[in-house]
């Protein structure tokens, strides 16, 4: 059918014979014939595969073929049902945005700083939190306005799920808020100075401080000031190149786990690729096999 009535590359076709033998194996290790399968045999199959390590786009194309297999059957009256319907495919992992080059971040803190209408302090205190400590948004927005203190190298964060963590903060940062509060203190009224006592980054929206949606604005400004294309830098991508320089430099997971603030260190593991480039360029750099070209 693939071939006749689809015009299916020998390639395809070959990719689907190996998909459907692998399937078939498995059915005849529990004597099931392969078009017999139910939904419970093709779920365990799928958890055989994960089980043995196969990646999610693996997966989602071995079920792909099953799809097309047992549609077929079904539409030729081999068979009444198609077990693949209810079946719910791998979520592949999300691709990581493109961390920005140390030197880009430099650049995008110096245009920050020429942000015109006082808005220089704020986008220069915001780039130096979330890139200085891999803030997320929610987090950065959200901090009282006693977080920050000169002599404190450290402060707690308030993390998804409501978990505080301790954030070491740079000295840059910290005189980059002192800086930015300091041009808030000028010229506000009452309900602008109880915003400002009360967050770091206050507002005069209805929540007092700054939205998520307004701090992407001013990390967009900042780019543009810099030269960078706005659609280069958000919050998350500042939260990315944090993780991504730290380990070039030498950071492990763990540490990393503990300063991003993630529950489990296997959502910290989708940067092991970083590390892998790291650790082969060292290779390729040192090793005395390795060729030069």
């Amino acid at each position: 059918m693939l071939a006749a009535e689809r015009g299916a590359a020998r390639n395809t076709l070959a990719a689907y014979g190996t998909d459907l033998e692998d399937f078939a194996a498995f059915c005849a290790r529990r004597g099931l014939p392969p078009e017999a399968a139910g939904a419970d045999a093709l779920s365990d199959y799928l958890r055989s595969l994960a089980d043995l390590g196969l990646k999610p786009r693996t997966m989602a194309r071995r079920l792909s073929a099953l799809r097309q297999f047992f549609r077929f059957l079904a539409r030729e009256g081999l068979r009444p049902d198609d077990p693949t319907e209810l079946l719910e495919g791998p979520r592949p992992t999300p691709p990581l945005p493109k961390p920005l080059a140390e030197e880009e971040v430099a650049g995008l803190l110096e245009g920050a700083a020429r942000l015109p209408k006082g808005r220089g302090p704020l986008a220069v205190a915001a780039i130096e939190l979330l890139y200085g400590a891999g803030l997320r948004a929610s987090e950065l927005v959200a901090l009282p306005a006693a977080a920050l203190r000169p002599d404190q190298p450290m402060i707690a964060v308030r993390g998804k799920g409501g978990r505080e963590r301790l954030v070491p903060i740079s000295a840059g940062a910290r005189a980059a808020a002192a800086a930015m509060r300091e041009r808030a203190e000028a010229g506000e009224d009452r309900q602008a100075e109880a915003r400002r006592l009360r967050w770091l980054f206050p507002s005069r929206g209805a929540a007092g401080h700054m939205t998520r949606q307004g701090l992407g604005l001013l990390l967009k400004e900042a780019a543009d000031a810099a030269g960078l294309p706005p659609e280069r830098v958000s919050p998350h991508v500042l939260r990315h190149s944090f993780a991504s320089h730290l380990l070039a430099r030498g950071a492990d997971l763990r540490s990393l786990q503990l300063l991003l603030g993630h529950a489990d260190i296997a959502t910290t593991q989708i940067y092991t690729k970083v590390m892998e480039e790291r650790l082969r360029a060292l290779v390729e750099a040192h090793h005395p096999l390795a060729e030069e070209d």
